[in-house]
């Protein structure tokens, strides 16, 4: 299936042999250790700069059917992040991961992220928009 919205990654999420959790890292853009004038200067102008891991949560589909309701939910933890990460966790035996299970998965997202290694990964932007971001 190809995901082209949020609503399309909720429905696959759900179309699934297994019942899934997805795993959210949100990220803040800001500017690379070292940056260059020209890496500010366009920092500033909405262009370049880093994504940083700053919160990450793992929920059921149903718990996140909406975007708002993720965006909702971020909100009241008074972190601010422009970009979320996304990936699915798989259960097993007709049951999906708890959070516990999603605690590992969640680090090696940040941990990935962190690298720059994004390919693996949904994104999505505040208004739930599909982003596409080098890496």
């Amino acid at each position: 299936m190809n995901i082209e919205s949020y609503t399309d990654l909720i429905h696959a999420a759900k179309l699934q042999s297994e019942p899934q959790r997805l795993l959210f890292v949100f990220a803040k853009a800001e500017l690379p250790n070292g940056y260059t004038d020209t890496q500010k200067h366009n920092f500033e102008q909405g262009q370049g700069g880093a994504l940083a891991p700053v919160l990450c949560v793992a929920k059921l589909p149903d718990e996140v059917a909406d975007f708002s309701t993720l965006v909702v939910e971020s909100s009241s933890t008074g972190i601010d992040w422009d970009i979320a990460f996304v990936s699915a966790l798989g259960g097993r035996g007709g049951f999906a991961p708890n959070n516990d299970e999603a605690t590992q998965p969640l680090k090696m997202m940040t941990e990935k992220i962190q690298g720059g290694m994004i390919a693996d990964f949904l994104t999505f932007d505040k208004a739930g928009e599909l982003v596409a971001l080098s890496g």
